[in-house]
């Protein structure tokens, strides 16, 4: 019978028949993860077993060691499916109904962005006169906000000097073992950003000669915590506080709305 089959198992078909293929990668990798998470906290609990209590229970366990925000995540996986289970006649009940998300406290987090003086004195310790590193790289995120794909997709053919613009209309899927170029992470996100005339010429002579359609920072396998590593000793070296460089994209955004530019125009820019 279906109700024997047990929560793991009927979670894998799920998200095998309805999520792969139809997310991408690397949200199906947090499925899979999802998977792994029931496998070890429930390996016995059956779909017949299911309440409001034993699914409780399973949120709790997974609390213990996960900040509310990931349990909030598992949850809405979770969840997901039973709602078809639901509709397929498999369990009778939604036992996700009034569930309460919990979570351990969260851990120290990284700063999320800098202040212009702060931002000045980073920019200061840039070393942009070496051709291609992952200096300029710092530098392009810091002045466009753009997100860690974003940047890596970028070819010398995205930039368009006379307008001063850069065109995002792709991403470099460096988490994946097929690395390549891959769709942007939504259709907002396909957006031209004006560029500074600093940035402009910074950029038209860094790409001079350079392949018009390969990507500028891509040589090998790019890995974030590699660039998160440098941004850190460059941070250190500036004396400013530890920042991600997604912490340079919330940067960005923090002084362009203490600018007073609008939220709208912020978010269009972010792609959001």
């Amino acid at each position: 019978m279906a109700q024997d089959i047990k929560l793991h198992r009927y979670f894998n078909d799920w998200m095998r028949l309805y999520k792969k293929g139809a997310v991408r990668e690397v949200t199906y990798r947090k499925y899979e993860m999802t998977y792994r998470q029931v496998v070890m906290l429930a390996p016995e609990l059956l779909m017949s077993e299911l309440t409001r209590l034993t699914y409780q229970k399973l949120l709790n366990d997974y609390a213990e060691t996960h900040e509310r925000q990931t349990v909030m995540d598992f949850h809405r996986h979770i969840k997901s499916s039973l709602i078809d289970a639901l509709e397929e006649g498999i369990i009778e009940r939604d036992p996700t109904r009034k569930a309460i998300i919990k979570g351990k406290k969260p851990g120290k987090h990284k700063t999320k962005f800098l202040n212009q003086h702060e931002v000045q004195l980073l920019l200061d310790n840039l070393t942009l006169d070496e051709g291609v590193n992952w200096d300029y790289f710092i530098l392009l995120i810091t002045k466009t906000g753009l997100r860690f794909s974003e940047a890596l997709a970028l070819t010398p053919a995205d930039f368009d000097f006379a307008r001063q613009t850069l065109k995002i209309t792709k991403t470099w899927d460096y988490k994946s073992t097929n690395e390549g170029f891959a769709p942007t992470k939504n259709h907002s996100s396909i957006r031209k950003i004006q560029l500074d005339w600093q940035t402009v010429i910074q950029f038209s002579q860094l790409t001079k000669g350079l392949s018009k359609d390969q990507p500028i920072f891509v040589k090998s396998k790019i890995y974030n915590d590699t660039v998160n590593h440098y941004l850190e000793r460059l941070c250190k070296k500036a004396g400013i506080p530890v920042i991600s460089v997604h912490g340079l994209r919330h940067t960005h955004a923090s002084l362009l709305l203490y600018a007073g530019v609008s939220i709208a125009s912020v978010a269009r820019r972010l792609g959001h």
